[in-house]
Formats: C-alpha cells, sequence, structure tokens
C-alpha cells in the first residue's frame, strides 16, 4: 500500500464517504472525490492545499456531514489521484469544473472552500463557465494569489532577494521528507503552524504532508513559485470570504489583506489571532463556523427545512444534466 493510501486509511482520515467518485478532467487526468452527507442538503465542495489531501479537511467534514453535503477531492497527485504531467494553474482549473460538473447536478451552487494552492484553484478557475454555473459563494483560506515566494517568511531573514532565494530552494527541493520524527514535526510546525498548535494538529499536519510523493511536491512547488492570478481575483464576481492565520509564515496576512482590497465582492476578513497557515487544522471551530455561515447565507435555498437535511429528502430541485460533461467513474 502505498503511503498516501496508508495516511488516507489511517487516523487522520475523514469519516467513511457516503460514496466516491473517480472524476476524469478535461486532459484525462482521474480525481478521487469524496461526497459524505446526506443527498439534497446544501453543497459544500473543498479543496485542499499543496502537499494534502482530503484527510486535511477531516474536522470539517466530520461536523458538515450531519447537515450538508460535503465534497471533497484530491488535486491531481496528492493523495488516492494519482499524478500527472500537467501541472499548471488551467489543470487545476479543469479539475475543479470538472468536480463541480459531475458531483453537482447542472445548476445546482455550492460554497466553494479553497486551502492555500485550493484557494489558488478557485481563483484559476473564477472565469470559467462551469465554475459560475454551480458556485454560490466561494471561502478563501490561507492562500495568495502572486508573489508568494518573495513575500513567505519561513526564512528568517529580511525581505530581498537572497530570502526569495532561499525560500524557493526550500520549498522546491527534491529531498525526501522521510519518516514523521519529532524533528520533522518541529520544523513543520515552524514553517506552516502557529507556535500553539496543539501536538495532535501538528501530528496530523505532517502525516498528510509527508504522504504526499517528492516528485510531485516538486512539481507543484514550480507552479506556486511563478503563480500570477492576480486576473482570476477580479473575476471572482460571486460573495467571497477570505480567512487568514495572523502567523502564517506561508502565505503571510499581506496576501489576504491584498485579496479583500482586490475581490470585486468580498463579504468579510477573518484574521485568527496566533495561527498559522494551516487553518482548517489548527483554528476548525472557526473555520466551520465561517462555512456555516456562508452556505446559511448564499446556498441553503428558503424552502429547504431540517427534514430535508436529516432525511436525503432533495430539498435542491435537480435536473440531469443535458450537455456533454467530463467522463465520471463511481467506487473508484
Amino acid at each position: 500500500m502505498s503511503r498516501a493510501l496508508s495516511v488516507a486509511s489511517g487516523p487522520y482520515a475523514p469519516p467513511a464517504p457516503a460514496r466516491t467518485l473517480t472524476v476524469v478532467s478535461a486532459d484525462g487526468a482521474r480525481l478521487h472525490v469524496e461526497v459524505h452527507g446526506p443527498a439534497g442538503a446544501p453543497a459544500v465542495v473543498l479543496a485542499h492545499g499543496w502537499t494534502c489531501s482530503t484527510a486535511f479537511w477531516a474536522a470539517q467534514i466530520r461536523e458538515l456531514a450531519r447537515d450538508h453535503r460535503v465534497i471533497a477531492y484530491d488535486q491531481r497527485g496528492h493523495g488516492r489521484s494519482p499524478a500527472s504531467p500537467a501541472c499548471t494553474t488551467d489543470a487545476l482549473a479543469d479539475d475543479l469544473e470538472a468536480v463541480l460538473a459531475q458531483a453537482l447536478e447542472r445548476g445546482e451552487k455550492a460554497l466553494v472552500v479553497g486551502h492555500s494552492m485550493g484557494g489558488m484553484t478557485v481563483m484559476a478557475a473564477a472565469g470559467r463557465a462551469r465554475f459560475r454555473e454551480h458556485t454560490a459563494a466561494v471561502l478563501l483560506c490561507s492562500t495568495g494569489s502572486s508573489r508568494l515566494v518573495a513575500e513567505s517568511r519561513v526564512v528568517p531573514l529580511r525581505a530581498g532577494r537572497a530570502r526569495t532565494w532561499i525560500t524557493g530552494r526550500i520549498l522546491g527541493s527534491r529531498a525526501p521528507l522521510g519518516p514523521v520524527t519529532p524533528l520533522a514535526k518541529r520544523v513543520l510546525k515552524y514553517g506552516t503552524m502557529g507556535a500553539g498548535s496543539a501536538p495532535h494538529m501538528v501530528e496530523a499536519c505532517a502525516h498528510i504532508v509527508h504522504a504526499c510523493p517528492r516528485a510531485v511536491r516538486h512539481a507543484w512547488a514550480g507552479v506556486l513559485a511563478a503563480l500570477d492570478l492576480d486576473h482570476g481575483v477580479r473575476e471572482l464576481r460571486v460573495p467571497t470570504a477570505v480567512v487568514h492565520g495572523a502567523r502564517d509564515r506561508l502565505t503571510p496576512p499581506v496576501h489576504a489583506r491584498a485579496l479583500v482590497a482586490a475581490l470585486p465582492h468580498c463579504v468579510g476578513l477573518t484574521e485568527l489571532p496566533g495561527v498559522g497557515h494551516m487553518t482548517p487544522v489548527e483554528a476548525s471551530d472557526q473555520v466551520t463556523g465561517r462555512i456555516r455561515e456562508l452556505v446559511t447565507t448564499y446556498v441553503t435555498p428558503d424552502d429547504l427545512t431540517p427534514d430535508d437535511l436529516t432525511s436525503g429528502t432533495p430539498g435542491v430541485p435537480q435536473q440531469s444534466h443535458g450537455t456533454p460533461v467530463p467522463q465520471i467513474k463511481e467506487g473508484a
């Protein structure tokens, strides 16, 4: 069994999904998708970040799946989604569109949540037709649209060419991460989490990150280093909320402020004191609570009753697909 699969089936995994899908993206890449919660409940789509997997959203899935339909997928090369030669922001956008088209009914809208590279995925897809068809609102967690390496504070030096060069070499390293040792956990905590993060949070994040194949980690690091999605932010015309950790070294608060200034329809900035980059893990209650607020405001239909959420009775009008969509297989 691969390291990614062993972690996905271990103590850091979310609950067993109601069903799994294999969605095939525009270029043939296969994506592992999990659907949790009752049919017909308001939909939430979760896109994880660089070196993570669906297991990263365990806390959100456990809480939300009681009365939401939670759709979480592994980015290409991560978790149970095989690696692909195409590592571009366009590929990320293609993947999100494919997931939305196949996990939701035609015309059905969801809250789309992106953490880190997942937020960049949302920005890359912002102008796409299927994204707009299926997105009622967006939550961007701990992410940025450009200058990721230059603004990163992982290396404790003053901003400048030297820090940028060193940071790029560290984040883009091909070196294997190896086993999850006490030293490895200290390094990961320093770079990605707040000083007050509980040991079980650090342990969970370390196992998830270390499960990412080093070739995948290196390939996507290069994409992030050259990232420029400022135009995508301006295309995000749906209500969009931003959450960030005040102690985030990977995507410092300067990115959150830039997003808020550029978004056409920003509906709030939430700063989490003492929290680092791994906001859905470090501040799971606050992130989950923000998701609930956004779903209640922008996704839940007026005629949806509490009984609908627990009985599986569809509360959203369902329509059959009438246009060609990317291939999908269930149970894969």
